[in-house]
């Protein structure tokens, strides 16, 4: 052989090699299916793959999730400028969101999005998990995936405190209820809540509903007392003791209505087999409850351990997965 066609044998195999390694790049970055079919990777192997666990919560849900005054971003994240970092949150449901990310081997990354929105589905792939107290309903179920439970917590009415009117859950009959909007507690008002395994008595009847972005807002209004603005609150006992311990005005009405189990949540249309990121995920919170953390986690925030009844939840009775 020439030496002229041995360096053109050369400088072709080079190029051979470079294409080749541009066509597996490709292949190994796009989220798109191939033109021969080949299909999406699992939603686990995605969030494997890029290093971050996206995860929807609220922004100001105390004490469950809330933005950190003057926090700053954490240095070298993998999370994008439009993400916030765990250095920028605190509450429960970051801590577990955060533990629950570690133990994948990935960084937690956290979104904003309105409730209606998470709680709908459809995420168009913005997020991968919703960890944000979650109930799990019949309704929800048409859209999302649910994790294993990770706490509990009974919905009770808050009324002001110096309201001696209303004695009973029976006695808001008729009466304007402030609630989240989309959320368990609304749907309880109106009737139409179904809630997995748990029958449900519906105490309150043609309750005046009025609807909050965040229960926060509905409580804030409830502490005004003016007696025109709202009757009662419906939200989570540890929600409305949160705002009792810091003085605010507020006194429960009765006992628990119901007893919502909350768990994480992952998007039936999510682009790629969202089942293994939904096991796996069951999977961590199983084995936090086992180890205590969730219980440890638990009394950090809310004073009581809000996680056993979670733990001994059936997932299977939920058939998710034909």
């Amino acid at each position: 052989m020439s030496r002229l066609n041995l360096v053109m044998t050369i400088v072709a195999a080079v190029i051979g090699l470079i294409l080749l390694i541009v066509v597996v790049g490709q292949k190994l970055l796009s989220s798109e299916p191939s033109a021969t079919g080949e299909p999406l990777p699992d939603k686990l192997s995605e969030v494997l793959q890029r290093g971050t666990l996206i995860v929807s919560t609220d922004p100001a849900y105390p004490l469950q999730s809330d933005l950190l005054e003057g926090a700053r971003r954490a240095a070298l994240s993998k999370c994008s400028t439009d993400q916030y970092t765990v250095a920028e949150l605190g509450g429960f449901d970051i801590d577990v969101a955060v533990e629950i990310a570690t133990r994948l081997g990935v960084e937690a990354c956290f979104v904003t999005p309105e409730w209606e929105t998470v709680v709908g589905g459809g995420w168009g792939n913005r997020w991968d998990i919703s960890i944000g107290s979650m109930a799990i309903t019949q309704e929800r179920l048409a859209v999302l995936y649910f994790t294993q439970p990770y706490y509990t917590t009974p919905a009770v009415f808050f009324v002001h405190r110096d309201n001696d009117t209303y004695r009973r859950p029976s006695d808001l009959t008729g009466k304007t209820i402030g609630v989240c909007q989309s959320c368990s507690y609304e749907a309880y008002l109106d009737g139409s809540l179904r809630v997995p395994g748990q029958p449900l008595e519906f105490v309150v009847e043609d309750a005046i509903i009025t609807g909050y972005g965040t229960d926060a807002m509905a409580l804030h209004d409830l502490t005004l007392g003016d007696g025109t603005t709202l009757d009662a609150v419906l939200t989570a006992q540890s929600t409305g003791q949160a705002w009792i311990s810091v003085g605010q005005p507020l006194k429960q009405v009765g006992g628990p209505v119901f007893v919502e189990y909350l768990a994480a949540a992952v998007d039936k249309n999510a682009a790629g087999d969202p089942i293994p990121l939904v096991d796996r995920v069951s999977q961590i919170i199983e084995a936090m409850h086992q180890d205590g953390t969730l219980r440890t986690l638990s009394q950090k925030y809310y004073g009581q351990d809000l996680t056993g009844a979670a733990a001994r939840f059936d997932l299977e009775t939920l058939k998710q997965i034909p």
